[in-house]
């Protein structure tokens, strides 16, 4: 593939060839856009945010709940020289917080969205007394209902030096980081990509991440379209209400390309297993690119084995490593190859020591798999804590260096100079190890807790739970890891506590619901300890209580909170009632969810929910949607609401 001096260049190379977009809204539900008519809607776009004053070097904050809005959006502020921001639309009152910091952090932006979700973000504004936020909001905002489509905007020729839009990674929300990534960066990034995987305009491409993410926006719309590939982009709401749609339209599709961090195999197995799928042939599928979060072996042979009835190669598995800071792509294996691992001691793990090998029965054994060879124009090291190199076999710090690296974060000098070291190299935060060229990544420097694929800084939950009456930062460690045997990241509240377990009891319930309520997060255990570890210098040892936990040192207390054994349905009357408890209390972890408990205030995730939704579906076909929480959010209501659709 050629290398493109700039975005704007790969589009209007990309205008002259019979290619698609297909937005998959839906089963039944979905658009075309041909890769001429998005040249054109772009520019129409913007031809009306330059009537609304937009110019080049502004910033377009894109937060829309459609797929097509922002492809469109995305492509308008690229060719005015516009640099797009996008911000993932979420329900929460973080999301919502998020947003309001980054718009504060630019220099220049303007919002775009719909109707119901300025309005929304005015009465929150309003109700969280941001003046400023507000005042920006009701003069910087371009609503998509009032868009102009008639009028053609000037093209700008930008540089490969100059932005081309500033990601926003998924990690903290009381500081977000913008990184900043010039045209130079995404085409140098995006034509390594196409090659490392043997990409070519005769593959389809298929991908419900959401186009927030840098896996999706330039692995699966910017890459794919750069090597004019025809794609297809699911919601991710559709993938999370309906998980079997995804292998349906791979089959329907004949996709060649797929891609799914680990909690997207979890989520479809937990339905395919129970349903099945009929007369799917996936022969068509090359590549699965498996990265966003930690890869867990047992769960790609869960899969594979799950889909290999149906025609899925083993060698479809492609784990890949990358990160926002490195616009996306670092590390891919040859196609074609069979995915590996490698099964160490635990022990064996710390930066500097010489990792241990051992067979996947030992009592410290834990598998790593590779994730390949670095692409081109990106350079691989590892290396201590002083940043000096280090010899093979030795656990280290992955940095960084090449075309495709970042050169800052978006107005924060500091934050710029903790990410590089003093000769240009970026700091991952991620550990691991060199393994005959692949990388391996074994953990991770920063304390960044991965769920469902998006990261989450701990001292943002800790700020959170330290709300409650009682408690303070300085007796809630919040820490995430994968156990020994587990296939994706369990989420650990610890809670300094030195009396009596019964009395920890209510507040197990309390740290739950604020933190299911304020970040969309389900929290698998809340333990109490009698001490928190800390450096001579005051530092959290999080490592060590994970490891407590880990080693079984915490589970006689957790046996002892575990609640009573219920009557299954608590002796509820109504017989639908009942058996929707026993539905609940199936996917709901150790909650004891009441036939008139509020759904979204029990403390389990969206995505817990969506399981919920999809058993009750299951068993009463057509009966209840997804949607339909919103205004019937207990059981008992749904019941009734139920009953009424028979």
């Amino acid at each position: 593939m050629q290398l493109y001096t700039t975005l704007t260049d790969l589009l209007r190379d990309a205008r002259n060839k019979d290619r698609e977009i297909r937005f998959i809204d839906g089963e039944n539900d979905e658009s075309i856009v041909s890769f001429p008519a998005l040249w054109e809607r772009a520019v129409a776009l913007l031809g009306s945010l330059q009537a609304h004053g937009m110019k080049a070097g502004d910033e377009l904050v894109i937060f829309s709940k459609s797929n097509e809005t922002f492809v469109i959006a995305f492509w308008a502020a690229v060719l005015g020289g516009i640099v797009p921001v996008p911000v993932a639309v979420g329900i929460s009152d973080e999301h919502r917080l998020k947003l309001f910091r980054i718009l504060s952090q630019l220099d220049r932006a303007t919002l775009l969205t719909e109707t119901d979700l300025f309005e929304r973000l005015q009465e929150f504004s309003r109700a969280e007394k941001r003046d400023e936020i507000t005042a920006l909001l009701e003069a910087k905002t371009v609503l998509v209902s009032d868009i102009d489509a008639s009028r053609e905007g000037v093209v700008h020729e930008s540089t490969a030096d100059d932005i081309a839009f500033i990601q926003y990674s998924s990690g903290s929300t009381s500081d977000p980081k913008g990184v900043v990534l010039t045209h130079h960066n995404l085409c140098s990034n995006i034509r390594a990509i196409v090659e490392a995987c043997h990409w070519t305009a005769d593959d389809q491409s298929l991908s419900w991440m959401p186009l927030t993410h840098d896996m999706g926006l330039i692995g699966y719309h910017l890459s794919v379209l750069g090597v004019g590939m025809n794609h297809a982009v699911m919601d991710t709401n559709v993938f999370v209400r309906r998980p079997l749609l995804w292998m349906s339209k791979a089959n329907e599709l004949r996709a060649t390309q797929l891609c799914s961090p680990n909690f997207g195999y979890k989520h479809f197995l937990k339905l395919f297993q129970r349903k099945g799928l009929d007369d799917l042939d996936l022969s068509c599928v090359k590549l699965i690119l498996n990265g966003a979060e930690p890869i867990s072996w047992e769960l790609c042979e869960e899969f594979l084995d799950a889909m290999a009835p149906h025609g899925l190669q083993r060698t479809a598995m492609f784990p890949v490593y990358g990160l926002a800071e490195a616009t996306v792509g670092v590390s891919v294996p040859e196609p074609g190859s069979a995915y590996s691992r490698i099964t160490v001691d635990r022990h064996s793990l710390r930066v500097g020591d010489e990792y241990r090998e051992v067979t996947p029965d030992d009592a410290n054994a834990v598998s790593f798999v590779r994730v390949g060879n670095a692409i081109r124009d990106v350079s691989i090291r590892i290396v201590d804590d002083n940043d000096e190199p280090l010899t093979a076999k030795r656990i280290g710090n992955i940095q960084l260096h090449g075309a495709s690296v970042t050169e800052r974060i978006y107005g924060d000098d500091l934050a710029t100079a903790e990410l590089l070291t003093s000769d240009g190299w970026l700091r991952t935060g991620d550990c691991g190890v060199l393994v005959d060229d692949q990388l391996v990544i074994t953990g991770r420097q920063k304390d960044i807790i991965i769920v469902n694929g998006q990261n989450y800084y701990p001292h943002d939950i800790e700020e959170i739970v330290a709300r409650l009456e009682g408690l303070d930062l300085n007796k809630v460690v919040v820490a995430g890891a994968t156990p020994k045997g587990g296939q994706t990241e369990e989420l650990i509240a610890f809670i300094l506590h030195r009396q009596a377990s019964e009395d920890f009891l209510p507040l197990v319930g309390q740290v739950r619901d604020l933190i299911g309520e304020q970040t969309g997060l389900e929290v698998d255990q809340v333990i109490p300890v009698s001490r928190i570890p800390k450096t001579t210098s005051g530092k959290v040892q999080r490592a060590k209580l994970l490891q407590s936990y880990f080693d079984g040192e915490f589970d006689a207390v957790i046996a002892e909170l575990q609640p009573a054994d219920a009557v299954e349905s608590d002796g509820e009357s109504d017989p639908l009632v009942a058996d929707l408890i026993v539905i609940c209390r199936e996917f709901s972890k150790d909650r004891n969810i009441g036939a008139d408990d509020n759904l979204f205030e029990v403390g389990v995730s969206s995505l817990t929910l969506t399981e919920i939704v999809l058993a009750i579906d299951e068993k009463y076909p057509g009966k209840l949607d997804i949607s339909d929480l919103f205004d019937y959010p207990t059981l008992r209501e749904i019941a009734t609401f139920m009953k009424g659709r028979s």
